[in-house]
This record gives structure tokens, C-alpha cells and sequence, in this order.
């Protein structure tokens, strides 16, 4: 069998079953646990695609999860699917597909990444580019806080500074978020863009600022310099779908 990674709590086994989009090996569900709609329909999905589901005492659950929360079902399940900018770039570009890209540095809180996760499915973005080495990996947890974006949104593990040079020579625009930038509605979002968030504790690198097409910031009240970083990815997303037009057509 290949490498797995393990899926923690109802909500993600779920999502991972529903979306179909990797192969879920093992299921073990806590032997007390009380059928609810979402067990049922796990169970009749699993039964339809052939997984193995064992009931077992909670406590092996608990082992299993290391203390994590698991409200009582864990799974097996094949590696997300790698892409390099590149590769998917290529991809999106083949399929007619209009690259909607977040670059995010450092991120170092599993449920800032799994927000952002959540955000980008939410917002129709189409790429989430990480660090290699440093920042949360997809972990249990960043499954269970994006509610199913983690099987949706592609992630890319890679230099954002390669990355951006990816981007750049397709002629993809980028936009980092920094306190000195113009107001974004100012900027021109629309159409394929990049947005570049910087750590969670110091925002922006001067480094990845000087790759960036051009500097947005989020004019705020009450003398607050700056938003989570989480927080200030939807606000950034939202905006570019504004200006897409997006909320025009609902």
C-alpha cells in the first residue's frame, strides 16, 4: 500500500468520501458511537466504494488521533495530490481555467491555514502556494478547520519566490498585503491574480514585497494597525470577486 495520511472526526471523513477525489483505504469508527446522519451516510459511502470500516474501543481512537479531536472516527486515505506552480499553472492555462492564486508565508497555526483553506474554496480560488519547509503542514486538524477545502483546493509546496517567477513569467499578476500598500480597492484585482500574505508575525517580508506586482493594504478603523492573517485573506479574496463581478450575478 502507498504512503497515507490520516483524517480525523466526521466532518472530514465526510467531506473526503463525498468529494471523491483520493481513495480512502481504512475507516475506524468508535464502537459506542451513535449513528447520526453523517455516520450513516459515511457508512453507505464507504460500503458503495469497498473501504473497510472496523468499529473498535474509543480508546484505540484516541491513540490513534494522539489526543486530537476525533469525534469518534479516523481514516486512511491517499496523499493530497502534489503540483509544483508550474505544472499546475499548465494545467489551468490548458483547461481554460483562470489562475486565482494565494501565496502565503509562515504559517505557523494550523487553524489560520485551514481558515484560509476554507476561504479560498469559499471564494473560488484555485491555488494555495506554501512554503517547503517552513509553516503547518496539512495536518488532521487543517482538514477538519477548512471543511472539506483541503480535498478542493490545490496546494502547492514550493518557494514562493520561484513561485512568483512562475507566475510573473505568465503573465500573472501578483499583489502582496502590507500596511504601506495602496487601499485595495484601488488596485486592479480582476482577471488571473496572485494575493501574497505574509506571516502571522511579521507580516510581509521586504524580499517577497519586491517581487510582488504591486502593494495592497485594508483600510481599517479605530487606530488597528493590521487583521489575522486568516481574516485578511477573505477580505482580500472578497474584494477581487467584487471587482470579478461575481456578487453582481447572484
Amino acid at each position: 500500500m502507498s504512503s497515507t495520511e490520516q483524517l480525523e472526526g466526521r466532518n472530514p471523513v465526510l467531506e473526503c468520501l463525498l468529494r471523491d477525489k483520493r481513495a480512502v483505504h481504512h475507516i475506524w469508527l468508535d464502537q459506542g458511537a451513535r449513528s447520526d446522519a453523517r455516520v450513516s451516510r459515511i457508512l453507505q459511502l464507504a460500503e458503495r466504494r469497498k473501504v473497510k470500516v472496523d468499529r473498535v474501543d474509543r480508546r484505540r481512537l484516541d491513540k490513534m488521533a494522539d489526543g486530537r479531536v476525533h469525534n469518534g472516527i479516523v481514516a486512511h486515505v491517499e496523499p493530497i495530490e502534489q503540483w509544483s506552480a508550474a505544472s499546475l499553472l499548465q494545467h489551468q492555462f490548458s483547461n481554460g481555467i483562470e489562475p486565482f492564486w494565494i501565496l502565503a508565508d509562515e504559517l505557523a497555526y494550523e487553524h489560520n491555514l485551514g481558515a484560509i483553506l476554507r476561504s479560498a474554496m469559499g471564494f473560488g480560488a484555485n491555488a494555495l502556494v506554501l512554503p517547503t519547509r517552513r509553516g503547518a503542514p496539512l495536518s488532521p486538524v487543517v482538514a477538519r478547520v477548512s471543511m472539506g477545502a483541503v480535498e478542493e483546493v490545490p496546494v502547492v509546496r514550493e518557494s514562493l519566490f520561484a513561485a512568483l517567477k512562475t507566475l510573473k513569467k505568465a503573465g500573472v499578476p501578483s499583489y502582496g498585503a502590507d500596511m504601506g500598500g495602496k487601499p485595495l480597492q484601488e488596485a486592479r484585482l480582476s482577471g488571473p491574480v496572485a494575493l501574497v500574505m505574509g506571516g502571522e508575525g511579521r507580516g510581509l517580508s521586504s524580499k517577497l514585497r519586491e517581487k510582488c506586482s504591486g502593494v495592497v493594504s485594508i483600510p481599517l478603523a479605530g487606530k488597528l494597525e493590521s487583521l489575522n492573517v486568516s481574516v485578511a485573506t477573505a477580505v482580500l479574496m472578497y474584494e477581487k470577486r467584487r471587482q470579478d463581478g461575481w456578487f453582481d450575478k447572484a
